[in-house]
């Protein structure tokens, strides 16, 4: 998978926005108004920190050592940083779908019912 792919993959789930809130050179996707993505554009590889389970998290890491890490300028806990180049495309689009859900689940009651209605 490649910058583009990621983007666009990101981009077709329900109520996601693309942002640079913080510079120009890191993209974040948000899911109404939330983060569930961010992919710092001038890292080489290629990288992004992606939201994850903590037990899942710890469990990432050491079946992909040194291509899943703990997420890099965020929480360790519950963040990833993903090589995503390295990893099939099967595995980065389910890990999408994994922070995803884990930032709509805990979305407050009025922003599920207005993402549903989207």
């Amino acid at each position: 998978m490649n910058v583009e792919e990621f983007r666009n993959y990101c981009l077709a789930k329900k109520g996601v926005e693309e942002t640079f809130p913080f510079d120009e050179h890191t993209l974040v996707f948000k899911v109404m108004g939330k983060m569930f993505a961010l992919i710092p554009l001038e890292r080489i590889p290629p990288q992004a920190n992606l939201k994850c389970d903590p037990e899942r998290a710890i469990e990432l890491r050491e079946e992909f050592d040194g291509i899943i890490t703990p997420g890099y300028h965020m929480s360790k806990v519950h963040w990833n940083t993903l090589f995503y180049e390295n990893l099939r495309d099967a595995l980065t689009k389910e890990l999408i779908d994994h922070s995803y859900d884990l930032v709509v689940n805990k979305l407050p009651n009025k922003l599920k019912v207005e993402l549903e209605k989207l």
